[in-house]
């Protein structure tokens, strides 16, 4: 049962020799996302051992290039590798006209792509475990970020109880739904004697680039893992509020106040050297942060509630 991110791209506008422009892979219980698509997409993949092919969503925060440059490349390859499938893509509004722009030229594609445009606090996506949902940023263009969910899993039933009590299908269906159960002589079960505790539901939170805005918090409130774009540095937080971006400060504020698992930051500005002052900044408010890489990758693990 896995859930598990890989950092495709981890640099601002610019890629530099180490690092490419912002991609990450959630893989959830082998359903694939891609979340951004930067320059390099498809060279990460391959070098990373992921399947291109196993891709179905793909999720897209803004139409700047250096989140959706690699686009274009990755579906004409897709196209040769004769995928017949249809390719789900989410982004702003101007995404379809892009593309079919774009496919005017390089196309037609031998796979329907299927545009779906986000709306705020309302899902996106939703299968019969997981479910998406998509958050407005504040950015120089329509920008989303995007929060996904495992769906809450059914109580797993002690089969010793069932034995004792005589449980038949139909109520142990009910008491894995949260029912309790009365017995044939009439006593009342509590479910939580019944059941073992539940399994957590795993969360992973992706807030593109944006500026500051403290009620991102709200939206992304207990997530297990939360990546927020860090691209300035304390120092140059005014030029962070100028082009509407944030610093590893206040991304570091943002998991504080929504209280977190985990902190990833990326998107790091190419003038700074070390991607440990972001770090040191980060960590001053927020201990549990981690400054990503291209080809990091980050594990949930399968847990029951405390």
């Amino acid at each position: 049962m896995s859930f598990e991110l890989t950092i495709l791209g981890s640099s601002s506008a610019l890629p530099t020799s180490k690092r490419f422009t912002t991609a990450h892979l959630l893989n959830i219980n082998e359903r694939f996302f891609l979340i951004d698509c930067g320059e390099g997409v498809q060279i990460q993949l391959r070098k990373y051992h992921l399947s291109p092919a196993k891709i179905n969503h793909i999720f897209i925060s803004h139409m700047h290039g250096d989140h959706l440059f690699g686009l274009f490349g990755l579906l004409s390859s897709l196209g040769m590798m004769g995928r017949k499938a249809d390719l789900n893509i989410y982004g702003p509004e101007k995404m379809e006209e892009m593309m079919s722009s774009h496919l005017n030229y390089f196309g037609p594609l031998p796979f329907s792509l299927i545009y779906h445009v986000p709306e705020h606090g309302k899902l996106i996506y939703e299968d019969s475990k997981i479910e998406v949902e998509a958050i407005d940023l504040l950015h120089r263009t329509q920008t989303f970020g995007y929060i996904f969910r495992e769906k809450k899993k059914l109580l797993n039933i002690k089969k010793s109880k069932i034995e004792k009590y005589g449980i038949g299908v139909e109520d142990v269906v009910k008491i894995k739904k949260g029912d309790d159960y009365v017995s044939d002589d009439g006593k009342l079960i509590s479910n939580s004697e019944l059941t073992m505790k539940p399994w957590h539901s795993r969360s992973y939170a992706f807030i593109s680039d944006s500026a500051f805005r403290a009620s991102i918090a709200d939206k992304v409130r207990g997530v297990d893992l939360l990546y927020h774009e860090a691209t300035f540095l304390e120092k140059d937080r005014k030029l962070a509020k100028q082009t509407l971006h944030s610093t590893a400060k206040q991304a570091a504020e943002i998991a504080k106040r929504a209280a977190v698992d985990k902190l990833l930051i990326g998107h790091f500005s190419t003038r700074y050297k070390s991607d440990q002052l972001f770090m040191d900044e980060a960590m001053e408010v927020f201990e549990n942060t981690v400054s990503v890489s291209d080809g990091d990758q980050f594990s949930i693990p399968l847990k029951r509630e405390d």
